[in-house]
């Protein structure tokens, strides 16, 4: 099913490269446009989507909470305490600022409640130690378990080239960065490195799916070369009581696209849509991706009824809301175009539930964001407790 939502408050801070968080039923939006005013320092904001109508509130963090910036196109994933649990943590990676400055830390968010059922979200920044990866944008982290044990794969993504290469000319030129498998300790904070023959090129904005101890890679951009492989990386990763063992397996799936933005509608099952077949050419077929222990089945499945200003579009972007929904923004033409808002905004849902019925409920266009505007956000006001916002605020 595909809605058209309408924009209502504060969504002129949505921008290409935002990210979703989903605990429950809550839906969380990071990446404003801007940096945070004074009176709204969180950048963090809760998703409203009630009756169509597509809402930002701002959301209150815990007194011991970190800052995080409004970061686009950061490494985003869930982590549950038990495999296939609820999700109790997300981790945040890298991004870039407001500035296009790129970050190299690692956050974890979680989900505090209060003793009256109020939540807040509370920030903290995590260390980390050995083979630590550079400062990036583009690139994919997921869980994976085994033995009984977790830990962070993280790879891929793209990096300003380094300061002993840079000139004038080309101080914002941005490379690819090397195509090392990151294997990240969360208890102790380890991270350690892998060359894999398999990986030789460097890629960004590709879809990571993680089962059980195996990581797969679909699509992505390779800058050095212009390239998007058609090819699936499955990285299979065991952790015993010695050193982890890391490997990869290549599969030709005869797909190739970047930028597109995955949905999950069961334990096995995930949806990809969305992304570009190509610098000029939207990727406008959806794929299920099927997964077992040992197989990978991806299926072109029934396209949506796309909008002629979908269809005509250049660009579009969007991220995952959870229960198999997506939400994702076009530019307005200059025949639309408003001062509120400069994106159309759909909902497309492949699940069971109706997200424009709920309260509450690495897609990005690369080849568009180094020309966004850095316009600054607009101004909120608080409530005098800071956590309690009416219907009008």
């Amino acid at each position: 099913a595909l809605h058209i939502v309408t924009p209502g408050s504060n969504t002129s801070l949505i921008q290409p490269g935002f990210s979703l968080l989903h605990f429950g039923s809550h839906v969380f939006y990071l990446g404003q446009k801007g940096w945070p005013k004074r009176s709204c320092p969180t950048g963090v904001f809760l998703l409203d989507l009630k009756n169509n109508d597509l809402k930002l509130r701002p959301t209150t963090f815990t007194n011991d909470s970190c800052y995080l910036p409004p970061l686009r196109h950061p490494a985003v994933c869930s982590f549950s305490a038990s495999q296939g649990g609820e999700i109790t943590q997300y981790l945040i990676h890298g991004g870039k600022t407001p500035n296009n400055e790129i970050s190299h830390k690692l956050y974890i968010m979680t989900m505090v409640f209060t003793v009256n059922k109020r939540f807040s979200l509370c920030c903290t920044e995590k260390d980390l130690a050995g083979d630590v990866p550079e400062a990036r944008y583009g690139h994919s982290m997921n869980v994976v378990f085994s033995r009984g044990k977790t830990a962070v794969v993280m790879f891929g993504g793209r990096s300003y080239m380094p300061l002993n290469q840079r000139t004038t000319e080309n101080w914002n030129n941005v490379i690819d960065c090397e195509p090392l498998v990151y294997l990240i300790d969360l208890q102790f904070g380890c991270s350690t490195s892998f060359n894999l023959r398999e990986l030789q090129d460097g890629l960004s904005f590709h879809v990571s799916l993680a089962r059980n101890d195996t990581v797969y890679i679909f699509g992505g951009h390779s800058l050095g070369n212009n390239f998007r492989p058609p090819n699936v990386y499955k990285i299979k990763v065991d952790l015993p009581l010695g050193s982890p063992a890391v490997s990869c397996t290549v599969i030709n799936s005869k797909l190739s696209f970047s930028s597109s933005m995955v949905t999950q509608t069961s334990p096995d099952e995930f949806v990809i849509v969305g992304g570009y077949e190509s610098d000029s050419q939207k990727r406008l077929i959806c794929n299920g991706v099927f997964l077992d222990d040992e197989t990978i089945d991806i299926q072109e499945i029934e396209t949506p009824d796309w909008t002629g200003e979908i269809k005509h579009s250049k660009t579009w972007f969007g991220a995952d809301m959870g229960k198999g929904a997506v939400l994702f923004g076009i530019p307005v033409d200059n025949k639309h175009q408003s001062t509120d808002c400069s994106f159309f905004f759909y909902v497309l849902n492949f699940g069971d539930n109706d997200p424009s019925l709920q309260t509450c409920s690495q897609g990005s266009t690369e080849e568009q964001e180094d020309s966004m505007p850095l316009e600054d956000s607009e101004e909120f006001t608080f409530n005098r407790d800071g956590n309690i916002f009416d219907e009008d605020t």
